[in-house]
């Protein structure tokens, strides 16, 4: 309820500014809305596809190295 009551209150506030033109009211609804975007992702404390592409690529150098001890490990059983 809060929230569509935000939306009215932004609306409302356009029109009383004299807001005809449809590209400004446009213009105004999409950066109201990428605000609140953005206040949702920073609560939800997302990570950035920067960061996420770096821990992808610590993880896989991580899976390589697991995986090279694995083979050591077996390679070494089979010696003895």
């Amino acid at each position: 309820m809060s929230k569509s009551r935000f939306v009215f209150d932004k609306f409302a506030k356009l029109i009383e500014q004299g807001l005809i033109n449809y590209k400004d009211i446009s213009d105004e609804i999409i950066s109201i809305l990428k605000s609140k975007r953005d206040e949702i992702v920073f609560k939800m404390k997302l990570a950035s596809k920067e960061e996420v592409e770096i821990l992808n690529k610590r993880i896989s150098i991580l899976e390589k190295k697991l995986q090279e001890k694995k083979k050591r490990k077996k390679t070494s059983k089979v010696k003895k």
